[in-house]
């Protein structure tokens, strides 16, 4: 996912793509502690997709507050 396809997204879709992600990363962390990860490599991509959801809603934020 790349921070130019999220800006292109309103904040509501953004919104709900940040929740979709929060609960598969959830997923991931439970997986992590039983031992059942079968793609270590999407816990890091997952974590940085959520910070790049993030950063594009506090940009629009930001931008929608001047």
């Amino acid at each position: 996912m790349n921070a130019a396809e999220l800006r292109d997204k309103a904040p509501d879709e953004l919104r709900t793509q940040l929740a979709d992600l929060k609960k598969e990363a959830f997923n991931l962390r439970f997986q992590a502690a039983t031992g059942q990860t079968e793609n270590t490599a999407r816990m890091r991509a997952v974590r940085r997709d959520i910070a790049r959801v993030n950063t594009v809603l506090n940009e629009k934020a930001a931008a929608a507050a001047e």
